[in-house]
């Protein structure tokens, strides 16, 4: 049993409350603490562990006001993990506690449970030691990516290693191809993220996927265009309405088929921390070589992290070694963070910008330029990784990636970039069409 604090010291009516205390992970949330000493130092505590073990904290400084009350929306931090007035700052920062094994990244695994965060108030203004400390209170938070009446199907249909989020509601819905990048894997948070809010999403795997992994053999154009007919025939989707969304790798796969195939003819498309510099001839074993080739732009910094954005600089002039964008014919989203280390994604926005206004179709073009953040612009309050841990598909080694972005800015960014895409899906898929499905039931 910890030792209990003295009566002066723990006031016995501290309160501490979270609100919503249930809700998706991009929904904002108010931590408030009363019924504290007044002119009191605090420092309110967030901790989670993940599903691989491994325990993540952040932490801030506030000062109670004449009330003792302390309101993270509204006061301000003076130090900790984030300082200023950040309401979801808890998140944002989260770190890997001392002592952790270097390169961690979060990500969820297993959608059909929630993120659970500890949020605690200690009296005084701590920086190391939380466990050690008898809290004067503390309660449980639920993050969730898939909202109440979510439906999650494995997909394994025409040679498919997938899996649909269908929305609540009777649906038809519109459709989104979810693709992340170079890392493989079924990654499927975001797409369960989306059908929370009114889209049919499908998660695809197309570097480790079952095919690839039974025969050594990459996928070719035709198993995008087996995923998008699935999806198109499924009679919970809106087969005309159905659009693309790629971040790092998962851009090449977008851009080339929103382009170039004769099958998927997308509503819109959004790439996210890509490009569009690829070789025309082949697929994805020919854009990966082409990627090798140029392996030894490779830089490394002090710590022996790789920074791979060289690999495609300079911006090719040759037409045959990057897409024509100047032939999509569907709205187009570029999500970029100048600060991206891992890809030469801003230079990759900007020729493609001008090939569009060369072409005469850069009305279709939405582009989102974020200084300072990085590369893996996930959904809002995702913890910020500027380097983590990555396992090359091919070779199966693990080196340091460095991905780029300064914590607070990318933050930002994520919960921006994050807004309007929503907009954008919903502007340009659904059209007309009303929802059946709420936005946020949680």
């Amino acid at each position: 049993m910890p030792q209990q604090l003295k009566m002066e010291e723990k006031p016995c009516c501290a309160a501490l409350s979270v609100q919503p205390s249930r809700g998706l992970v991009d929904e904002k949330f108010v931590v408030l603490v009363q019924n504290t000493v007044p002119s009191c130092p605090l420092t309110i505590h967030a901790s989670h562990q993940c599903e691989d073990g491994h325990s993540w904290h952040a932490f801030a400084h506030y000062t109670s006001d004449a009330s003792g009350a302390v309101n993270v929306s509204e006061d301000c931090s003076v130090g900790g993990t984030y300082s200023g007035v950040e309401a979801m700052g808890l998140l944002w920062s989260l770190k890997p506690v001392p002592g952790s094994k270097p390169g961690l990244r979060m990500r969820k695994k297993n959608v059909q449970a929630p993120m659970v965060i500890t949020i605690s108030v200690y009296k005084g203004h701590l920086t190391e030691g939380f466990g050690d400390q008898v809290p004067l209170a503390g309660t449980e938070v639920e993050r969730w990516y898939m909202a109440p009446g979510v439906r999650r199907i494995a997909v394994t249909e025409d040679g498919l290693t997938a899996t649909l989020f269908l929305p609540s509601g009777p649906g038809p819905f519109p459709g989104l191809l979810d693709l992340w990048g170079g890392g493989g894997q079924l990654v499927e948070y975001r797409a369960a993220l989306l059908a929370s809010h009114g889209i049919a999403a499908m998660a695809l795997d197309y570097l480790t996927c079952k095919y690839t992994m039974e025969t050594g053999k990459m996928v070719e154009q035709d198993y995008f265009e087996a995923a998008y007919t699935f999806l198109q025939k499924h009679p919970k989707v809106l087969s005309s309405r159905i659009a693309m969304l790629g971040l790092s790798l998962g851009t090449s796969v977008t851009l080339k088929t929103a382009v170039y195939s004769e099958v998927i003819k997308l509503r819109c498309a959004v790439c996210i921390s890509g490009s569009h510099v690829q070789p025309l001839d082949g697929f994805l074993k020919e854009t990966l070589g082409y990627f090798n080739e140029n392996s030894g732009k490779t830089c490394f910094t002090e710590d022996n992290e790789a920074i791979w954005r060289n690999l495609l600089l300079p911006i090719p002039t040759d037409l045959s070694l990057k897409v024509d964008v100047g032939k999509l014919q569907c709205p187009l989203m570029l999500i970029v963070g100048e600060d991206d280390q891992n890809w030469c994604a801003y230079e990759s926005a900007m020729d493609m910008k001008e090939m569009m206004e060369r072409a005469g179709n850069s009305y279709l073009l939405t582009l989102l330029l974020y200084p300072n953040a990085g590369h893996l612009i996930e959904p809002p309050y995702t913890p910020h990784a500027r380097s983590s841990l990555f396992r090359d598909v091919k070779s199966r080694q693990k080196l340091m990636a460095l991905w780029g972005g300064q914590t607070l800015e990318h933050s930002r960014a994520q919960e921006d970039a994050w807004r309007k895409l929503l907009v954008f899906l919903r502007k340009n898929l659904y059209g007309g069409v009303k929802s059946t499905s709420p936005l946020s039931n949680l």
